[in-house]
Parts: C-alpha cells; sequence; structure tokens
C-alpha cells in the first residue's frame, strides 16, 4: 500500500508536467506556420535563444547548474537543435499538416523504443494498444483538418519530419540515461543550440529583415513551446514513466489542430470528436498499464 502510495505521489506532477509541455507544444504548429517565410536556421536561433533566458534565475543563484559532461550537452544539443531544424524544413518542404503528421510519430516512437533504451523496462501489450490508438486519434485529428487544396502523394519533406521524430524520441528516452543533471541544465541545451542555429544561418542562409509582428511571434515562441515547455518536460521524464508520458503526449496534435481551427474559424468537425474520444481513451490506457 505505500509502495502504491509513493508511485501515485511520483506520476501525479509528472504527468501535470508533461501535459503543461504538451500544451505549449499545442501552439508551435500555428506558430511555425505563422512564421515560415523566416529561414529555418534563423527562426530556430532566435527562439532557442529566447527560451534559453528562462534557466538565468537558476545559474545566477548558482553556477553550478551549467556544469555537465561534454556528452550531456551533445545529448541535449541533438534533441533541441536537431528536432526543431528538421521539423521547420519539413513544415517549409511538404504539405503542412502531412508532415506534422509524420513528425507526431514521435510519442509512438517514445513507446515503442522505450524497453530498447532504458534498462528494466518492458513494452505491454496494454502500451502497445494504446500507442497505436493514439496514433489512429492522432492521424484522424490532423488529417481531419486538411485542407482540400493540399497535394496528396509522397513528397521528400516527409523525411526530415520522420527524422524530427526520431530524434526527439530518442533524446527524450537517453536523457534517463546519462547522469543526473539539473533541470536547469536545459537552458544551457538551449542557448548552445540557438548559438549554433545562427551560426549556420549567417553561414547559410540569406539575410532576413524581421518585423515587429515577427520578433513578437519569436518572443512567444521562445518561451512557450521553444522554452518553458522543455524545462516541464524534462521534470515529468525524470519523475515519470516514458511509456506513460508517451501516451499522453498523442493529446498534443489533437489540441494542436483545435487551435488551427480555432485561429482559421473553422467549427468542430466529426472527425476531431472521434479523435478526441481515441486520444483520450489512448492517454488513460497507457497511463493504467503497469
Amino acid at each position: 500500500m505505500a509502495h502504491a502510495a509513493r508511485d501515485y505521489a511520483c506520476v501525479m506532477p509528472a504527468n501535470l508536467y508533461a501535459l503543461g509541455a504538451i500544451a505549449l507544444w499545442a501552439s508551435l504548429a500555428s506558430l511555425g506556420v505563422s512564421l515560415r517565410h523566416v529561414p529555418p536556421f534563423l527562426l530556430t536561433g532566435i527562439a532557442l535563444l529566447v527560451g534559453s533566458l528562462l534557466a538565468l534565475p537558476f545559474v545566477l543563484r548558482d553556477t553550478r547548474q551549467w556544469r555537465i559532461p561534454a556528452s550531456t550537452l551533445l545529448l541535449g544539443v541533438y534533441g533541441l537543435f536537431g528536432f526543431h531544424f528538421l521539423l521547420f524544413v519539413a513544415l517549409r518542404q511538404a504539405p503542412a499538416v502531412e508532415a506534422n503528421l509524420v513528425n507526431y510519430l514521435w510519442p509512438l516512437f517514445m513507446v515503442v523504443l522505450a524497453p530498447l533504451f532504458l534498462k528494466n523496462m518492458r513494452l505491454r501489450g496494454a502500451h502497445v494498444a494504446a500507442g497505436m490508438l493514439g496514433f489512429a486519434g492522432a492521424a484522424i485529428a490532423i488529417l481531419g483538418a486538411r485542407d482540400g487544396a493540399a497535394g496528396g502523394g509522397w513528397h521528400w519533406g516527409y523525411l526530415p519530419a520522420l527524422a524530427s521524430a526520431f530524434i526527439w524520441a530518442s533524446y527524450s528516452l537517453l536523457t534517463q540515461r546519462v547522469a543526473s543533471f539539473p533541470t536547469a541544465a536545459i537552458g544551457l541545451f538551449g542557448l548552445v543550440s540557438g548559438v549554433l542555429s545562427l551560426l549556420c544561418h549567417w553561414w547559410l542562409e540569406p539575410t532576413t529583415a524581421l518585423t515587429a509582428r515577427d520578433w513578437a511571434l519569436l518572443a512567444v515562441m521562445g518561451l512557450g513551446p521553444l522554452g518553458a515547455a522543455f524545462f516541464l518536460w524534462d521534470k515529468a521524464l525524470k519523475l515519470g514513466d516514458a511509456r506513460q508520458i508517451g501516451i499522453l503526449s498523442y493529446l498534443t496534435p489533437l489540441c494542436s489542430t483545435a487551435l488551427l481551427m480555432l485561429v482559421s474559424g473553422r467549427s468542430l468537425s466529426w472527425s476531431i470528436a472521434l479523435a478526441a474520444a481515441m486520444i483520450i481513451g489512448a492517454a488513460v490506457l497507457g497511463t493504467r498499464a503497469k
């Protein structure tokens, strides 16, 4: 009984942290589309630098928060820089709705790859069933919001979307294999990734003038989905079960699609309602699986 109570005390805060990150990530697609005219390296660099500022109060109080092994820093750059750069490339090169669908394979990757990346963790039938149900719901949510003008068929832009999905899933799992590091170190990941992105922009992309609206949207992106969400996600992974958190992550495409519909003035459709039922059902099934 006492052991079950301790597990519950850990799981509930972890799921709340994960849901906070998911709520912020719901705005990422809308912001990315609004800023699609900004070169991807420039967009990634500025947003990550803004997000890294959230760690400054903790680092100024204790500089040891950023004293981490080089291998851990490389893992952080791999996750933050690699995922977002490839995602923004995919959103520019492929139809955005379909690219989003491919990118949202990362929660499924988290669920099914957890036993390969983490010791003493088994993938049970309930996790597989919840993962497939959640992915089906995510597919319905996103494809249900397709613009009829969007073209079908294969596009090479799906490859970076798929790669970005694998990168985020593997980064999320590998952070649990390296030596424990302070959550404030996420700010260092963002700082180094942001500087690297801006260097790549200077070297590879044309100079772009940003408007006041662009800067405002970049600030929102940096403080939210490319800032606070990372810190909440790290806390969730440190406290919770990666398989269950992966299942909860299927709420991201649902919330993202709902936000896009709200912004565009579209009404609720049967596909979104069905997706909501499937995703919530998957989350309940996955979080109850032991």
